[in-house]
């Protein structure tokens, strides 16, 4: 594959995960047009290759597929399908690099962050393994003694998903692994962006011994991807539906749900508080933003966004962040020794965020790093630190999804909560402190989903994954994410 290392002779290389075919029952398709579309490096917008542009029509085709496959798959043993999701997890750590380098070349996230994410999204695969054995019933004492009252969890269908492209491997896995793992089959439309993870992961599914039918992909451009979503959301065959994105995409999904009545899950937009608090360690607290704010250049739902600093030690802060920036962030292309920033996804995201440090700056804002284009040009943007900004300006306001820190100025803790719940968005906050009872209070009162205290990378298998508000709905991931994909069942038996 062009613009990927290659693997050493008798290694398997990325290129022989790179499928330029749709995967439906188990079968590497085309569409039925015979449509394609190029896939495209972020770093040095070179096209690493085509992959079937599917429609309506290709999309329900693979709905009808997986609906079908249901109805053997649901009555496969818990113990089967956890025999196949761990040799499933197995084959992701065996070629864990050929992975992480289909992820680097089609997001342009630096090798180190790619391969950490393929072991975030195995993870998720063999945490599903071990928990298929584990969805329980209940028998419930009545009180009529004459019956028996039980309640039942079984799979609820055909799942739907549409998955981002920021973390394509594990957005992937944390759903469809969940989904499979209750007994449901599933449908996903990756974004346009990085197929090729998707595809590679049906590879080794399929290697592991996943049956055809179980788990379809259908990949599509920007330009058909809301039909390919819409017949996802109002096929009657479909009865969950998985999205991670905008709130602003979610909301028209939901509303193309409601005429099937579909169970949702929606992990959405975020606009994450970051609180450093004057009692804090400021160490600690620096090393904390770096991760939050700027892994994966900046480009998740639960960046640090909004950089709130108590008034007492809001200049040190400044100027420790600007220290560590300047030492520890290097910008490149992902596959480059030491590289820990790579580019921004495509030129949109590169306008979007130069327009929010213009606003800023015309605004008052004060650059005290970055600011300006990176030397490299194309998708890269330098790592910005922006100080003495105000609650007006469009970064106190959006989500940046980009490498810029907007640092704000608070007095009191109970100014802080405020401004970090004056918000729509509800998905991840982060608050630094060592005064014990700041740290209940703020925990409690900040209107998130998901909240840090004195940790800024705060992800992982074991915990619950979802937002408040309009950050969505439902959670992922941990033990609860099982429960997305199944219905409750309540039976009554008459014993007289």
């Amino acid at each position: 594959m062009e613009n990927i290392p290659q693997a050493a002779p008798g290694v398997r290389s990325a290129d022989s995960f790179r499928q330029e075919k749709a995967f439906v029952n188990g079968e590497w398709i085309s569409a039925k047009s015979g449509a394609t579309y190029q896939v495209i490096n972020p770093s040095n917008q070179a096209v690493l290759g085509v992959v079937p542009d599917m429609n309506e029509e290709d999309t329900k085709a693979a709905i009808e597929v997986a609906y079908k496959t249901f109805q053997t798959w649901r009555n496969v043993t818990p113990k089967e399908r956890s025999t196949i999701l761990k040799r499933w997890f197995e084959l992701t750590v065996q070629h864990k690099e050929e992975l992480a380098k289909l992820i680097t070349a089609e997001m342009g996230k630096p090798m180190a962050d790619s391969l950490g994410e393929v072991g975030f999204g195995g993870s998720f695969i063999e945490w599903y393994a071990e928990e298929t054995k584990r969805i329980y019933g209940d028998v419930i004492n009545g009180s009529n003694p004459q019956r028996r009252l039980l309640v039942l969890k079984q799979p609820i269908g055909v799942a739907a998903m549409i998955t981002p492209w920021n973390f394509p491997n594990a957005m992937i896995t944390r759903k469809a692994c969940a989904a499979i793992a209750a007994g449901c089959t599933v449908v996903i439309k990756p974004a346009e962006d990085t197929p090729y993870s998707a595809l590679a992961l049906c590879q080794l599914a399929a290697e592991a011994g996943l049956p055809p039918g179980v788990l379809n992909v259908v990949t599509s451009s920007r330009g058909n991807a809301p039909a390919v979503g819409q017949a996802m959301c109002e096929s009657p065959l479909v009865t969950k539906m998985s999205f991670t994105g905008s709130t602003a995409t979610g909301k028209i999904i939901l509303r193309q749900c409601a005429g099937t009545v579909k169970k949702t899950s929606m992990e959405l937009g975020g606009n994450a508080p970051y609180i450093v608090f004057d009692n804090a360690d400021l160490e600690k607290a620096v090393k904390g933003t770096i991760g939050s704010k700027f892994r994966c250049s900046g480009q998740t739902c639960v960046c640090a966004n909004r950089i709130l600093v108590q008034e007492n030690i809001y200049e040190d802060y400044v100027k420790k962040l600007a220290e560590v920036i300047k030492q520890e962030l290097k910008v490149g292309d992902g596959f480059e020794p030491g590289v820990n920033l790579g580019p921004l996804i495509n030129k949109k995201a590169v306008d979007k965020v130069n327009s929010i440090v213009d606003d800023a700056v015309a605004k008052g804002a004060r650059v005290v790093l970055g600011g300006t284009s990176n030397e490299k040009g194309g998708n890269f943007v330098n790592p910005t630190l922006l100080a003495d900004v105000k609650l007006d300006m469009r970064c106190g306001q959006e989500e940046i999804f980009g490498p810029v820190a907007p640092i704000f100025k608070f007095k009191t803790e109970d100014e802080a909560v405020a401004i970090a719940n004056a918000t729509t968005s509800g998905l991840a906050g982060y608050f630094y402190s060592r005064d014990i009872g700041q740290i209940w209070r703020v925990a409690e009162r900040l209107d998130y989903g998901m909240v840090g205290v004195n940790e800024g990378v705060i992800s992982c298998v074991e915990a619950p994954f979802g937002g408040f508000k309009e950050s969505g709905l439902g959670k992922e991931g941990s033990v609860y994410g099982i429960e997305e994909y199944l219905e409750m069942k309540y039976v009554c038996m008459g014993v007289a």
